[in-house]
């Protein structure tokens, strides 16, 4: 439904695929811009600031509620949670954004974010993933 309000009832049948992704944020941009009482957009958008894995569409695997959601840096286990225990549905997530944004074929939404967010710094390695499904790997150039 391009450009319209999706009810939470037809919000999952828009769903094409999974990915893992990484929603990085700029915290020096994020501080300034907090500071100044402005949007956090250029904190949020820069240059490589969303890697995402390959898409695994839906009729080649379906999740389980329980399937577990983590991230490692440099070997070590920073997040982890199970996809149950996401505070919304991916199905109010798109309804719930539909009504901000106009939706097309193609859009990602990120969600999902277990405890533990720490920083990253140049020459970490990382691995996301979503047990049994999907694996996103890769390094942090150095300066």
């Amino acid at each position: 439904m391009p450009g319209g309000v999706v009810g939470i009832e037809e919000a999952g049948a828009l769903v094409y695929g999974h990915a893992v992704g990484l929603d990085l944020t700029r915290r020096d941009l994020q501080a300034i811009a907090k500071e100044r009482r402005l949007p956090w957009d250029t904190a949020k958008g820069f240059d490589r600031s969303a890697p995402v894995s390959e898409l695994v569409p839906l009729d080649e695997a379906r999740l389980p509620a329980d399937a577990r959601l983590w991230l490692e840096v440099n070997g070590e286990r920073r997040q982890q949670a199970t996809l149950d225990t996401m505070v919304w549905s991916t199905a109010e997530v798109i309804a719930a954004l539909s009504r901000l944004y106009e939706l097309r074929a193609g859009d990602l939404v990120f969600m999902g974010t277990p405890a533990g967010v720490a920083a990253l710094s140049p020459g970490d390695h990382y691995r996301a993933g979503i047990d049994d499904l999907v694996v996103l790997e890769g390094s942090f150039a150095r300066d």
